[in-house]
């Protein structure tokens, strides 16, 4: 039995430059678990989760947002931990924007919304392989 890989944790400041270096964890982290063919989508659902903790968790100075992926058995499970109490819902997206949990909604298997113990939120999401077809396997 193999043992269970432990989360990458980290924690970043509520500032733009910190997606791009979230990007760069996650990216790390899917190689050394050989996830490489779901990293696209994995790098775009945790982009759209970062850039609405940044831009929507209106929250004291000096709180951060945390990280976590976590290694599942065909994917990665993403969180985004902030310390606002505001929940995000899916919007029609337009010209003000919207566009972001719809993105989550269709590149990631499963998302969702957790409080956290105290203040605060958990958006996470899950991103796994697409299953191998049987047809691919006998053709």
């Amino acid at each position: 039995m193999q043992a269970k890989e432990p989360p990458v944790v980290r924690r970043w400041t509520r500032h733009p430059a910190s997606v791009g270096r979230a990007r760069a964890e996650l990216q790390k982290a899917l190689a050394n678990w050989c996830l490489n063919a779901i990293e696209d989508a994995a790098l775009v659902v945790l982009s759209e989760l970062v850039t609405n903790a940044v831009r929507h968790a209106h929250v004291s100075p000096g709180r951060e947002i945390q990280t976590r992926y976590l290694r599942e058995a065909d994917g990665v499970r993403i969180e985004v931990h902030d310390a606002a109490d505001e929940r995000p819902t899916l919007r029609v997206p337009g010209e003000s924007g919207g566009w972001g949990l719809g993105l989550v909604d269709e590149l990631a298997d499963r998302w969702g919304v957790d409080d956290r113990d105290g203040v605060g939120k958990s958006v996470w999401a899950v991103v796994t392989a697409p299953a191998r077809n049987e047809a691919q396997w006998l053709g």
